[in-house]
């Protein structure tokens, strides 16, 4: 991006010393600091992302750890123990040196000294030994031998850290305040170099805030909506307030990934390219706290896992990650492992946690005669209060409702299996929707079977329905299902051979948009599911993108120019699938609804509200009438503009032929025409015949 910049700089300043060749003449700006100056700004606060990564000077250690908790042996055994332990540690790297200390007896000390060629190998020793079991009565204890200087230079005499002073950030929330309570959505165009914010209102989005090269990459919004993230090469920025305002930045340069706490109290940050460099500490993975802007705790991360690596529960109150047969549950604010150990899981594969409840749910695989099975642990102490065993199965994939009423467990199940070599090969695949019903004693599940290929699954967020898209296309057929109480799941509509292969649910329920994205060529059904009516049909062609707004008012489609590198550009639609606006960016990239944070009245109050709504519905009609009238205003005023530059155009150009006159009576043979085309009548016509051929035709009597 710099590159292109300076090019693009470079380019413009040879345009112009060929416009203006004066320009070499002039007096250069001059740019030293006046006789006096004195500069108070520290090199710590104006590079300190840049002096952290300065190189030092090393003393040739940062490739030796040292072991404890050894086994002492006497000199006739320490050969064999040499031999175990090379075999234990050569796993991590080339092994250099190693020194085992002797008592005057020559027994060993309970401590090892091992070099490796080089840091990172001794890191990777680090990560892989500390706390190994070497036998029932020896743990190691790994350290690196660098670790000795850093703990022996703490201070002795604590200081306490200097406050930092308050920074008034203002109303945050502001955007909750609108009295119309119009939606905000951000659009990142022309490549990512632009990103601007609109407020959703009619007839035309109103622009808040458009700056250039905002962010390298993309924006992402916090959960409850209060921040915008920004990415960058040296990390990542968070803005907000009335006028967007930079309220943090966290420094984790080559910063690809950011997931929020729900609570938005946390920041969790991923560089994949930080385990790559030697240090001390992990740096791949780091947990910010959003309000203080400090480093909470690091972790290395293992690339082969999808992300996120790390979950979190509803309540920010614990985070979680699935290693190899375990699960880490960690707790804020102390950040360690809750009951300090992870929970053994011997071939999990997955995990997921309540939308409302500090509950994991968790599958383990199939392991020769012993049955797959799903669990739900309750957290944090750790009952397992249902257990679903599983016959046959491929793979899980596990769908929360929103509400948390509801877990539907997914499960691809096999006729046959056959190994080859490495590989497991499945054939005569089919479908079982395992639902787990949370809300009842004892939590009952239900199995409903479904021979087709699953193309999509999608709860109700608010409700009791889900959806589902099976079938090869293009005969998929879409089916919704409704979940009652002590019942088993009904079929209370099928779909038969539409083209679509996403669900969008409305995030208030009741509304749904069955999508047929990329290959399918942008085909759109707005569907009301109280009695499956379809309200509209449409397309957007080649759309990679669908998002409803908050409030489930509006929907936008998109055509992102990650995806398609033509037709760009995002449509509005209102939820009866009717279009209001088709905007064309070039390069369009992204558009995101601004999130709002869960609704202060009880679910009392809101059903009361719905009940009497008919009460309130005459004042919004009143609304928006004036906003017809006032988008007409605008509409007659925009006309009177144009057609007053029209007129002064048209006198511009009178004047300029009044001007001409003399000229053209010149090029006339002094003949005023514009006085005889007045008149009319004094000009003599004179037709003048010019011979062009004869032809002679003979005609047969």
């Amino acid at each position: 991006m710099a590159r292109r910049k300076e090019s693009d700089r470079a380019q413009q300043n040879n345009d112009d010393s060929d416009s203006n060749p004066n320009d070499e003449l002039e007096e250069e700006p001059d740019f030293d600091d006046p006789e006096g100056y004195e500069d108070d700004i520290s090199e710590q606060d104006l590079m300190g992302d840049l002096i952290r990564q300065r190189p030092k000077e090393t003393d040739g250690v940062e490739s030796i750890v040292v072991i404890d908790g050894v086994p002492q042996v006497g000199p006739e055994r320490i050969e064999k123990l040499q031999n175990v332990l090379k075999k234990l540690f050569q796993k991590f790297g080339k092994i250099t040196n190693e020194y085992y200390p002797l008592n005057p007896d020559g027994s060993t000390k309970g401590h090892v000294f091992i070099e490796y060629s080089n840091a990172s190998e001794a890191l990777e020793v680090l990560k892989g030994t500390n706390g190994y079991k070497f036998d029932k009565n020896h743990t190691f204890t790994v350290n690196l031998l660098t670790d000795f200087e850093k703990y022996n230079d703490i201070l002795d005499k604590w200081e306490n850290p200097v406050p930092q002073p308050f920074k008034e950030q203002g109303c945050l929330q502001y955007y909750l305040l609108d009295q119309d309570a119009c939606d905000q959505f951000s659009v990142v165009y022309e490549q990512g170099d632009k990103v601007a914010v609109y407020l959703n209102t009619q007839p035309e989005p109103t622009l808040l805030e458009e700056r250039p090269r905002w962010t390298e990459t993309l924006v992402r919004w916090s959960p409850l909506g209060t921040y915008l993230a920004t990415f960058h090469a040296q990390g990542i920025a968070l803005w907000g307030g009335e006028k967007f305002q930079q309220i943090v930045r966290f420094s984790h340069p080559g910063v690809q990934f950011i997931d929020f706490s729900p609570c938005e109290k946390y920041l969790v940050s991923f560089s994949p390219l930080a385990d790559s460099r030697a240090t001390d500490e992990p740096q791949a993975i780091i947990i910010w706290d959003v309000l203080s802007g400090l480093k909470r705790r690091a972790f290395n991360a293992d690339k082969s896992q999808a992300l996120p690596i790390f979950k979190w529960s509803h309540d920010d109150k614990y985070f979680a990650r699935m290693g190899v047969d375990m699960l880490s549950v960690y707790e804020t604010p102390s950040f360690g492992l809750l009951d300090k150990k992870s929970i053994k899981v011997q071939g999990i594969r997955d995990f997921a946690w309540s939308p409302t409840d500090n509950t994991i749910a968790y599958w383990v695989g199939e392991e020769k005669d012993t049955p797959a099975r799903v669990t739900l642990l309750e957290l944090p102490s750790r009952n397992e209060v249902r257990v679903k065993n599983l016959f046959s199965v491929a793979d899980c994939k596990m769908y929360w409702q929103k509400s948390g009423d509801y877990l539907c467990v997914k499960v691809d199940r096999y006729a046959k299996l056959r190994k080859d070599k490495s590989d497991i090969k499945y054939s005569g695949i089919y479908y079982n929707l395992e639902v787990f019903h949370m809300r009842e004693k004892q939590i009952p599940v239900d199995s409903v079977e479904i021979k087709e290929t699953i193309q999509a699954f999608a709860w109700e967020p608010v409700g009791t329905k889900f959806a589902v898209i099976h079938g090869e296309p293009p005969s998929t057929s879409v089916s919704f299902y409704e979940v009652k109480t002590g019942q088993t799941p009904t079929m209370v509509k099928k779909y038969e051979r539409k083209p679509c292969n996403q669900l969008y649910w409305a995030p208030s329920g009741q509304f749904i948009v069955l999508a047929g994205l990329r290959a399918m060529s942008g085909t759109l059904e707005f569907v009301d599911t109280h009695d499956f009516t379809v309200m509209n049909t449409g397309e957007h062609f080649m759309a990679t993108d669908v998002e409803w707004d908050p409030t489930g008012r509006y929907v936008a489609t998109a055509v992102s120019w990650w995806g398609h590198k033509v037709d760009n550009a995002y449509w509005l639609w209102s939820f009866q699938g009717r279009i209001l606006k088709r905007v064309a960016l070039d390069k369009f990239c992204q558009l995101q609804w601004r999130p709002r944070p869960p609704s202060l009245l009880s679910a009392q109050q809101i059903k009361d509200i719905k009940k009497s709504l008919k009460k309130y519905s005459a004042q919004f009609e009143v609304k928006d009438r004036l906003k017809m009238t006032k988008a007409s205003k605008e509409l007659v005023e925009k006309r009177r503009k144009l057609m007053q530059e029209y007129e002064d155009l048209r006198k511009q150009k009178q004047e300029e032929y009044a001007e001409q006159r003399r000229r053209r009576i010149e090029l006339r043979n002094n003949v005023d025409t514009d006085e005889t085309e007045g008149r009319g009548g004094e000009l003599e016509e004179e037709t003048v015949e010019f011979f062009i051929k004869e032809e002679t035709t003979f005609i047969d009597e």
